[in-house]
Parts: C-alpha cells; sequence; structure tokens
C-alpha cells in the first residue's frame, strides 16, 4: 500500500505541528472560527510571543492560514491542509489494519499448518 503522496519534509512538519497539546487546541478552535493571534494568546497562560510562534508552526505545516485585517492577524482553519493530514492518517491506518489482520491470520493457524505451505 502506497502512503498518500506528501513529500517526508512534510510529513515531518505535520507530525511536529500535531504533536504538541496547545497546537492541536489551537487548530480546534479555529475549526470552530477564526481567532485573531491577540485572541488565541489570551487564552493561554503563556506569552503573545509563544502563541505566535505556535501560530507559525502550524501555518508551516499547512493546517492553519493566517490573514492581515487591519492590525490584527486573523487564523483560520486551512482546511485543504486538514483533509492532507486526514488522508495521511487514513492510509496509515489502513496499513496498521492490513498488518494486523495479517498477525490474526498468523496466530489463528493451526500449528505446523504453516510448514505445510
Amino acid at each position: 500500500m502506497v502512503v498518500y503522496q506528501m513529500s517526508d519534509a512534510e510529513i515531518d512538519r505535520l507530525f511536529q505541528a500535531l504533536a504538541d497539546a496547545t497546537r492541536r487546541d489551537i487548530v480546534a478552535r479555529v475549526t470552530a472560527g477564526e481567532y485573531s493571534v491577540s485572541g488565541l494568546a489570551a487564552l493561554y497562560d503563556m506569552s503573545f510571543a509563544a502563541v505566535q510562534k505556535h501560530v507559525a508552526v502550524l501555518e508551516r505545516a499547512s493546517l492553519i492560514t493566517k490573514e492581515r485585517r487591519g492590525r490584527e492577524q486573523i487564523v483560520r482553519a486551512h482546511y485543504e491542509g486538514l483533509q492532507r493530514a486526514r488522508r495521511l492518517l487514513d492510509d496509515y491506518e489502513a496499513i496498521w489494519r492490513q498488518r494486523a489482520g495479517r498477525i490474526a491470520d498468523i496466530l489463528a493457524e493451526e500449528p505446523g499448518e504453516e510448514a505445510g505451505r
């Protein structure tokens, strides 16, 4: 089975972005509605600069987008990027299920049955 076509660098950026609980929370929030970076910063017990860094990591992974609106930067979910991530994870799930199925088949074989092959 071929895993969804993304470069190793893209996959690394995606998993790095999703490896942090704050970044996962930011993604969850912006899928429900847009936020300014300062609005996001108010939700977390960390500096504005730290939230900006989290947002930058998510943007590099194509999970969110930023748009300047006046003096604010508005953060939104990047649905195309989220769909790419979902397809990648779906492909990995299919691989893991296939492997688990093969293991189950091996475990279900009668002793000595494999020798007859």
